[in-house]
């Protein structure tokens, strides 16, 4: 079904060691706008869309679990080098005394993922607007994680990841549009 190959959706460069910025971007690892609620949301979903458009929703969720899998890299990237203090510094002793270096799902403030982020109504134009809604969630994010940073080779990936998440959002409205022709033609779905 898959075709794995064993590089990153776009290459992943850190400048230097910096807990700080790993603390922020855990908020797109497992956060409730973050990449893995999404790819979740979109399968998920993907079983009560109409099948034109089942396809979209597959692609994306794919994407959304490589961005996981580079936000995973960064945040590894940022702390593999991190001393106690860096880590003490950062905020993420919590995190550190229950899965030392380890990445988990949790967001910034260090609350576990939770399954109630993943939305899911069964209808197609209600989940379709769910989606657009998180695609802009993340996009902000990422934005406002570029804006704390000062690392240009971090920021190259966010701004490439932040694109994407434009670009999905576009696809969504487009997916939004193609549905509607058809509740104009009264068929149900």
């Amino acid at each position: 079904m898959f075709v794995y190959e064993k590089k990153l959706l776009y290459p992943v460069k850190v400048s230097s060691c910096n807990p700080k910025l790993a603390k922020y971007l855990i908020e797109q690892y497992g956060g409730a706008d973050g990449e893995l609620a999404a790819a979740l949301r979109y399968m998920n979903q993907r079983y009560t869309i109409p099948d034109k458009v089942i396809g979209l929703l597959t692609d994306i969720a794919m994407e959304e679990f490589s961005h996981l899998e580079m936000i995973a890299t960064m945040v590894f990237k940022l702390t593999k080098d991190a001393t106690p203090d860096q880590i003490r510094d950062a905020g993420l002793e919590p995190h550190y005394v229950n899965h030392g270096s380890a990445l988990y799902y949790e967001n910034a403030g260090g609350i576990p993922f939770n399954a109630s982020y993943i939305a899911g109504k069964g209808d197609p134009i209600a989940d379709l607007y769910e989606d657009i809604a998180a695609e802009e969630k993340a996009r902000a994010t990422y934005q406002y994680i570029i804006d704390l940073s000062d690392d240009p080779d971090l920021n190259d990936g966010l701004k490439f990841l932040r694109e994407r998440e434009i670009v999905h959002g576009q696809r969504f409205r487009e997916a939004v549009e193609m549905l509607k022709e058809n509740y104009s033609e009264r068929k149900v779905f």
